[in-house]
């Protein structure tokens, strides 16, 4: 179970409400009086926590999922593809607004939803890599030597491929936190008092454009968290790529 978060952060001080910034308050103050700088480090935590679970969930799914479907050809394996295509036809946005409309609004439906309408994404990658690379030489030699499927899989494709599978998840920690904001924004998230990011620009509309920074602060907030997440991947993506190092230490 999630601890709770303090309850300060959420105590009315009416007298307070909607100040602009200032060295008291560096982002200014929300409707309740609440200081919109502290709501948005513990906010932090419960929008991190939410895309690490989802995503990691997303990536033990998916990641099996596009293993077994590559490296086997027979019905089983389209079968998952086909389910996978499913999945990704419908835009993961209204999914996971469906998901979370019908289970209700919660931390925990949060994470289903976004872990059911991701892993897809995943096992498309891992689907692709693996049929890349099941043909290679290290892996015939393997099978040759008696080695079973699984550990051809785990021992020899797995890590073949896991440079884009880091990447991939790398990048799709910023994609969950877009869309957790977005289910927050329209009332599916983590309920009040939490203070969820897409929530705090909820809330804040009616205030605009007198209190400009109620909705400006969780807005910057998400821009750089999912902008910092997207840069990291491709930093990774350039590091772990040995053709891409190849091209960069060219003459």
């Amino acid at each position: 179970m999630l601890a709770p978060f303090p309850q300060d952060v959420d105590t009315y001080h009416l007298p307070r409400r909607l100040l602009g910034p200032s060295a008291a308050n560096f982002f200014g103050t929300d409707r309740m009086g609440g200081d919109i700088f502290s709501r948005l480090l513990f906010g932090a935590r419960l929008t991190i926590l939410i895309a690490v679970i989802a995503t990691s969930a997303a990536v033990l799914i998916g990641v099996p999922v596009g293993l077994v479907a590559g490296y086997y050809n027979n019905r089983f394996s389209d079968l998952l593809m086909r389910v996978s295509d499913v999945f990704l036809a419908v835009p993961q946005i209204v999914l996971a607004i469906a998901i979370a409309q019908t289970l209700g609004p919660a931390i925990h439906n949060v994470i289903l939803a976004l872990s059911i309408t991701y892993w897809p994404y995943w096992a498309r990658l891992v689907y692709a890599e693996t049929r890349s690379v099941r043909h290679e030489v290290f892996i015939e030699a393997a099978v040759a030597l008696g080695a079973s499927p699984l550990r051809v899989m785990v021992l020899h494709v797995l890590p073949s491929i896991a440079s884009s599978v880091i990447v991939r998840t790398t990048i799709g920690l910023g994609g969950t936190i877009l869309v957790a904001a977005a289910l927050g924004f329209l009332g599916l998230g983590p309920p009040p008092p939490s203070p969820e990011w897409g929530r705090m620009i909820a809330e804040s509309r009616e205030f605009l454009p007198q209190a400009w920074w109620y909705a400006a602060a969780p807005g910057i907030a998400i821009l750089l968290v999912v902008m910092g997440f997207n840069l990291l991947g491709d930093g990774l993506r350039d590091a772990l790529d040995p053709k891409l190092s190849r091209g960069n230490d060219a003459p």
